[in-house]
This record gives structure tokens, sequence and C-alpha cells, in this order.
């Protein structure tokens, strides 16, 4: 196995983060630095991230759904010093939380928290297209039908095009949307770019798993049913829980 895919099937981080750690010389294998990801290991070796041993393979991973709050930022770590989603999120001993893809400061709503690499690739990458959907609150006038066309068709950004969005208008300047990749503050640049800049964007499913009543900055241990069906959501199966169902003593 690549030593970046160990390191996140041990929960050191996401894959791509954990290629990071390797290229900045912070991984030893067998007490030498390593500093290429795809370097093949067994997982019997010793290895170290910043001096501590990881795992010799996967353990019982966690999975949290978080209803994030205006202000705070999608990262495990804030160079600014800003609140970040796992500081709201207690996980039991001393689990590393990072969040499953972003949602930006100002954007709120259901995001992923979790030790499980393999999950987070799964979930973020393009290719595995898992759904995420939005409530968009948008300025200007009425939305009007030819604006919802241009989003189902794609909207042309200058990172390229986006594929088709499903699109419900509920309001004059309300808008549920449904995308299946992930490019930067694509909601916010897709309805910019039809006329109607967004005034507040709320993420409330993301895969199978619906933000439901959970309450806002709370988060919630998902169970082993729902982790399932989360991963099953890459390939292709539907189905939806709610991230915001009872489960006494895992609200946080």
């Amino acid at each position: 196995m690549r030593l970046a895919k160990h390191l996140a099937h041990c929960g050191v981080a996401s894959r791509r983060a954990a290629e990071q750690l390797v290229f900045a010389g912070r991984v030893h294998v067998d007490g030498k630095v390593v500093t290429d990801p795809a370097r093949d290991v067994t997982g019997d070796e010793r290895i170290e991230v910043d001096g501590e041993r990881v795992g010799s393979g996967p353990a019982v991973r966690v999975v949290y759904a978080l209803n994030k709050p205006p202000g705070v930022v999608s990262t495990a770590i804030d160079t600014h010093g800003r609140p970040t989603v796992v500081d709201l999120v207690r996980a039991p001993g001393d689990r590393r939380l990072y969040p499953i893809g972003r949602l930006d400061a100002d954007s709120t709503g259901l995001i992923l928290l979790t030790d499980d690499g393999d999950l987070a690739h799964h979930l973020t990458h393009p290719k595995f297209g898992v759904p995420k959907t939005y409530l968009a609150h948008v300025g200007g006038k009425r939305v009007s039908d030819g604006s919802l066309r241009r989003l189902r068709s794609g909207i042309e950004l200058e990172d390229g095009r986006t594929s088709p969005a499903e699109v419900r208008r509920l309001g004059a300047r309300e808008l549920e949307l449904t995308i299946h990749e992930g490019k930067k503050r694509q909601i916010r640049r897709m309805c910019e770019a039809i006329g109607h800049p967004v005034r507040s964007l709320k993420r409330v499913r993301f895969g199978t798993l619906e933000l439901g009543r959970l309450p806002e900055g709370r988060s919630r241990r998902l169970l082993p049913a729902e982790v399932d069906a989360l991963r099953r959501a890459a390939e292709g199966e539907t189905g939806a829980a709610d991230a915001g169902a009872p489960a006494p003593g895992e609200v946080a």
C-alpha cells in the first residue's frame, strides 16, 4: 500500500493531506525521513508522523455531523486564530478529526468530520460524484426560468464549466441546488454568474445524510448504519438519513 494511503487508513489525515505531510518531511519510516507519498509500505514498519507512531492498521473510526454556524472555518487548525469546525466537536480520547470537504466561513449547515481518511477520500473526490444539497437565498429580482435552465445545463466559470446542477425554486429568491462536484465557492459563483448573488447559503444534505433537526453549533456522532450508507453513496446507492435524528448521548 502507498504510504499516503496507509496514513489515511490509519486516520492521520485525508489522503491529500497525508501526501502533504510526506512532502513536508514530517513522516519517518523505520527511522528515516520519507518524502515520497507513493512509497510502498506493508504496515509492519515503524511509521511516525511528527515523532508520534502511527498504528499498524485501520481502527474503529468515527464520523460526526456538525451544523456549522457562520464565522467558523472548515479546517482543523487556523493560522489566524479563528474558530474551526474541529473546535466544536468533542471526540473521545485523542482522536484527530478533520473535515470532509469544506464550507466557507460565511456558509452554514451540514459538514462531516472524521478520522477515516478513506471515507473522506470517497466522499470528496470528484470521480465519485457524491451529491451535496444547499439552500441559497439570493439577491436580485425573482429567479427566472431562464436562469434555472442555465444552472441545470452548467455554468462556465474561470476554472472550467460546472456539471449540470439539480435546481428547484422554493421562492422568488430562494433556491435548492444539488451539485456533484466541489469547486471552490461553487454555488456562490454559479449564482453570481446568473446575476443573483448569494445572500445566505446553507448545506442541508451530504450524500445520504440530511441536516434535519440538528441545532446550529451542535454535533452528533453517526451510527454505524449511517456511516455505511455514506460509503454506499459513492457507489450510486440512494436513501437518506437524518443528521438531526435523536441519538441519546451522542449530541455534543
